[in-house]
């Protein structure tokens, strides 16, 4: 049997959607679009991402949990998963800025360091490669502004994208070319 749920239950449950109902707002509005949602919460939101004052926008949010407490189960869970979907795409994100910042402080120290990232990126142009090094650390040598510093982590960006393109090409089946 089951037991009616306690007032404390109903008031944290009403928080949670609230919770959720505020991460959507913070959104951005690529990813708002991509998040299944009734038209009656995406008009709610919507609304809320227009009202600037700080009541008004207190308002429209305690709205926007009342929207959200009539859904369905099973649409808050879509939600949920959606927003769980981006905070993963996220941590990937930052693990591959993390990487990329690795690369570049080891490029930096060490010279055998571009022997190992041009194993690994045989793609890379090795010419550029060094000299925007050698650039970088000259400025920061003379402490000048990290113009050569910026470029490098865009290089080894590109590189690392390079051989992510070439990786996920690989994985598809080849086309079949058309007969001449």
């Amino acid at each position: 049997m089951d037991e009616p749920k306690s007032k404390s239950q109903k008031k944290r449950d009403m928080t949670a959607l609230q919770a959720i109902g505020a991460e959507l707002e913070a959104l951005p509005k690529d990813r708002l679009t991509r998040v299944p949602m009734p038209e009656a919460l995406a008009d709610a939101i919507h609304e809320a991402r227009r009202t600037t004052s700080h009541e008004g926008k207190r308002r429209q949010m305690q709205f926007v949990g009342k929207v959200m407490r009539g859904l369905e189960d099973d649409e808050v869970d879509a939600i949920r998963g959606a927003l769980e979907g981006f905070k993963g795409t996220s941590k990937a994100e930052t693990a591959r800025m993390h990487l990329i910042e690795r690369w570049r402080e080891l490029l930096l120290a060490d010279d055998a360091a571009l022997t190992r990232f041009l194993g690994e990126h045989p793609g890379s142009d090795v010419q550029t490669l060094r000299n925007i090094i050698r650039s970088a650390r000259r400025e920061k040598e003379q402490a000048k502004p990290p113009r050569y510093f910026r470029e490098l982590f865009q290089a080894i960006k590109t590189a690392l994208e390079a051989k992510d393109g070439a990786a996920a090409a690989s994985e598809q089946p080849p086309t079949p070319e058309p007969d001449a």
